[in-house]
């Protein structure tokens, strides 16, 4: 419940305490012997083990330093904190603001400790020719990004003064326009195999970056520049008009019901982030759903009582979930 500042009647602070206690108990249960706080000692085998971060040796015992969830890998048992700044890992999906064009790269400000940067060479052309970079593309720098400019692009590996270097080469990665850009803590987004949604019934994309930042904005259409080769050879007439998306059609405004449901969006992820959830698609989902279904406005949603019924729904949704189990 950290973060939220919202005045509960006396009804709804019980009716929230009372729903959080039971996603409580609910969790302590999943996660009795895995879960522990300050100064808990830790089973560990002393001959082979060995002691990784958030865990002390006090004596003859293993003790954790910080709350967390005790995780082993082989012989090495560390505590992994439940509350913690992101740290990045090759092959992360993060979003991102571009805070300075410097020559033959982007810096870019990723919600971590330092910078990130995007190589003029780690990225596609707007062509979409594979060649050699040349002066006239360190030039033209500006034609792609800016400042204030949003992308999103994948982690790469680390330079030698610890900040991170970064590709997007992939169709998917890109700027990011016609949106809005949310931050929440980092350690609510969880690594997954799919960051990158497309939800066809309200026409949005959702990219959970796992930095924390998560674009939601209109959605477009990715093409593969292989195949729009191969029709362009077989059709050379399309070779002008199809070389870019979108680079023939003047740019169009967002429509209201598109914006509203962008909106409601953000909203329903700025809830689960107040509660404390993790933020997954099923999740935001649902609690969009709950919205449509009690016919809440887009701004009625950041109110008390949702808060209080989106807790009750998490609740009664984890405790059907641990029956069939």
């Amino acid at each position: 419940m950290r973060g939220i500042r919202l005045s509960f009647s006396n009804t709804q602070k019980l009716r929230l305490e009372k729903a959080l206690a039971q996603l409580e108990s609910l969790s302590s249960k999943l996660n009795s012997n895995a879960t522990v706080i300050v100064a808990d000692k830790i089973p560990v085998d002393e001959d082979a083990a060995l002691k990784g971060h958030g865990t002390l040796e006090m004596g003859n015992d293993v003790v954790a330093s910080v709350c967390g969830v005790v995780e082993r890998v082989n012989k090495l048992v560390y505590v992994r904190p439940l509350r913690a700044r992101y740290k990045p890992e090759i092959g992360d999906i993060i979003v991102g603001r571009v805070i300075e064009v410097a020559p033959k790269r982007w810096r870019l400000e990723i919600n971590f400790s330092q910078d990130a940067v995007l190589m003029l060479s780690s990225m596609n052309l707007p062509d979409g020719i594979q060649r050699r970079r040349t002066a006239v593309d360190e030039l033209n720098m500006r034609s792609i990004f800016v400042e204030n400019d949003v992308i999103c692009a994948e982690v790469r590996g680390f330079q030698h003064d610890g900040s991170l270097h970064l590709q997007a080469r992939s169709q998917k990665y890109g700027k990011l326009e016609r949106g809005k850009l949310l931050k929440i803590p980092p350690y609510l987004v969880k690594r997954r195999k799919q960051h990158f949604h497309h939800l066809d019934q309200y026409g949005v994309d959702l990219i959970f970056g796992c930095n924390g930042l998560i674009w939601i904005g209109e959605h477009v259409d990715v093409k593969d520049a292989m195949v729009e080769d191969q029709v362009n050879k077989s059709d050379p007439q399309n070779t002008h008009s199809s070389s870019l998306p979108g680079s023939s059609e003047e740019p169009t405004d967002t429509p209201l019901e598109r914006r509203q449901y962008i909106c409601r969006i953000a909203n329903a992820i700025t809830v689960f982030s107040a509660l404390g959830f993790m933020v997954n698609l099923d999740s935001v989902m649902e609690t969009v759903t709950l919205s449509l279904s009690l016919n809440l406005g887009v701004h009625e949603m950041l109110e008390a009582e949702f808060h209080v019924l989106v807790a009750e729904q998490e609740a009664e949704r984890r405790s059907t979930s641990t029956r069939r189990k």
